[in-house]
């Protein structure tokens, strides 16, 4: 008897139906496994057997049978324990050991070898798979239940039933209408909304007003920052305290997220992400750790950084093609990677912070100490941040060395990113409304026809731009990111029309030369 039991597989971080093809025949005893499968996946003949014994049911290496697995489609690489179940379904189906409809369902789960169900990672994906292809259930581990839970907040039905069993007894017993388990619905009032305990607070940075208001209108627009300074100033603790000032995840946000970090295998069990991720790479990185590969291709530090921060210090010490690879992802918010088999596409909204000190030695123009890099060292320090790169950034600020006094002040016992959060979050909500329908969420997302649309200027502010652009000062991409910048500077003051201090302040914070930046 041939059984079909239908399962899923990752492809990035969305899911391919797999169906399961079990074949039970009267023969020399065999178990084979075809379709392309890699060695975790053949492994599982071992874990299939012990587990349905273990159940007190007959399995393949205990019959005399010539059993059959096919993972079809057969050019797709299936890897992963989670075909474990539907592969020992499909074979008690086909033996005729249990009945039940297989039809409409999704099967998935890794077998411990007395028959537990051990999780797996992708949840949300398959169940968003699930949803699309007007299932009816899916079955997964029990630890996996509460994260695939959320595919009725994003799929907006609730035809589809997320049943979590802890066993393939567990499993067997629901199937065959012997055992009621509760479908599995997680709304968003359970997740908590309470603060990082290792987060930083803007309070414990002293001084900085420059740089602290740069940050805030960074956070509130989702714009690119670039931090420059001499060493000891506070440009990593700057970057760090972004994550305390940023508003908490939207709904839609929040299952991009759980959705990237469960294909990724590091969204801790039982457990969903409410604040924005922080990534920070060492600059060692190579280039597939930094914008996704491998084989198969698995995300990189910009997708696990999307909708939060990607922060990289000692921004030029990082290899050059690491960070000429990030421009196409900085324009377009996703990225392709491309291999002679396959290509994947992978969101990649981040924010980037870079930190850099203005030459090897750090200090470079600085009135209190020399400077001992050579004219050499300092050029081929500065050629790594090339002008397309830079020219992508939209806010650079320069951070200071701090006085005495400003180290030995008293401790402000209210938290100061409170205050700030609660700006950028009323932003935000202003840019939510008015971008409402256009599939983005923040100024910085805004495309030029928005731009054109939502960044009404007066005379005054024409003016201003019109010397900037037609000196050369400022280019044509740079210009649009004024724009940008400027909306959200209105937007913080919640004010509907951008007026010529908002000019001005955006312009500000393009002073690169002052940064000593090329």
């Amino acid at each position: 008897m041939l059984a079909r039991i239908f399962s899923a597989a990752l492809d990035g971080i969305n899911a391919r139906t797999i169906e399961v093809e079990v074949a039970a025949l009267n023969g020399l005893r065999s178990f084979n496994i075809v379709g392309l499968a890699d060695t975790s996946v053949k492994e599982a003949k071992e874990r299939v057997c012990s587990a349905i014994k273990c159940v007190g049911l007959k399995p393949p290496n205990q019959e005399t049978r010539r059993v059959v697995i096919n993972l079809a489609p057969a050019d797709l690489k299936k890897e992963g324990g989670h075909y474990d179940l539907p592969i020992a379904l499909g074979y008690l189906l086909s033996s005729g050991q249990i009945r039940f409809n297989p039809a409409r369902k999704i099967i998935l789960g890794e077998l411990a070898l007395n028959g537990d169900l051990r999780p797996v990672k992708g949840a949300l994906s398959f169940a968003l798979l699930a949803a699309k292809n007007g299932c009816e259930l899916i079955i997964l581990p029990k630890e996996n239940a509460r994260e695939a839970g959320l595919v009725h907040l994003l799929a907006g039905n609730d035809d589809l039933r997320v049943i979590g069993a802890a066993s393939l007894k567990e499993a067997i017993l629901f199937l065959e209408g012997k055992k009621e388990i509760a479908g599995e619905k997680t709304p968003l009032a359970d997740l908590s909304k309470e603060p990082l305990t290792n987060e930083v607070d803007l309070s414990w940075i002293k001084g900085q007003e420059h740089s602290k208001r740069g940050i805030e209108v960074a956070g509130a627009g989702g714009h690119n920052l670039f931090l420059q300074g001499p060493p000891g100033t506070g440009k990593t603790l700057l970057a760090r305290a972004m994550v305390s000032i940023m508003p908490y995840l939207e709904p839609e946000e929040l299952l991009e997220l759980v959705q990237i970090y469960s294909a990724a295998g590091i969204l801790p069990a039982n457990q969903l992400p409410t604040r924005r991720p922080f990534r920070a790479p060492h600059h060692s990185a190579s280039e597939p750790a930094i914008i996704g590969g491998g084989s198969p291709p698995r995300p990189g530090e910009i997708t696990l950084a999307h909708r939060g921060v990607l922060f990289l210090d000692e921004f030029p010490e990082f290899h050059r093609n690491v960070l000429e690879s990030l421009r196409q992802p900085m324009e377009q918010g996703e990225i392709t990677v491309q291999r002679s088999k396959t290509n994947l596409t992978l969101p990649a909204r981040f924010m980037l912070i870079g930190a850099a000190n203005p030459c090897p030695c750090g200090f470079r123009n600085d009135p209190e100490k020399q400077c001992t890099c050579a004219p050499g060292q300092v050029a081929a320090y500065q050629r790594k941040l090339s002008g397309p790169l830079m020219d992508r950034l939209d806010i650079f600020c320069w951070v200071s060395p701090l006085k005495y006094e400003h180290l030995a002040g008293g401790e402000n016992q209210e938290s100061e990113s409170r205050q700030v959060r609660e700006r950028i979050t009323r932003a935000r909500n202003i840019q939510k409304k008015r971008l409402h329908g256009e599939g983005i969420l923040t100024n910085a997302e805004m495309t030029l026809p928005l731009i054109k649309k939502h960044c009404q200027l007066d005379s005054a502010s024409q003016a201003i731009l019109k010397k900037s652009v037609d000196s050369g000062w400022l280019s044509g991409r740079g210009y649009h990111r004024v724009l940008k910048v400027s909306r959200t500077i209105a937007d913080l003051d919640e004010r509907d029309n951008i007026i010529s201090a908002d000019i001005n302040e955006a312009l500000s914070y393009r002073q690169k030369e002052t940064v000593n930046l090329p």
